[in-house]
């Protein structure tokens, strides 16, 4: 099990975090997303460590970007 954190700028409602949950939540191997509006924390939890580059794409792919913590 892993776990990996980001920070996603630009969400500014319930809309926007379900949306990045969606997108994160379709990777292969990721077993829990977990979101925060006020912090724009993202929390995965998944089977491996995920590359970088799959969770800032799927970030985009919602409308926002992301940076790891």
């Amino acid at each position: 099990m892993s776990t990996a954190e980001y920070t996603v700028t630009g969400m500014t409602c319930g809309h926007c975090v379900a949306s990045v949950k969606e997108e994160v939540g379709a990777i292969a191997g990721v077993t829990d997303v977990a979101v925060d509006l006020s912090s724009g924390r993202l929390t995965i939890a998944s089977a491996a460590p995920l590359p970088e580059s799959a969770v800032t794409a799927a970030v985009r792919e919602a409308g926002y970007t992301a940076q790891p913590i």
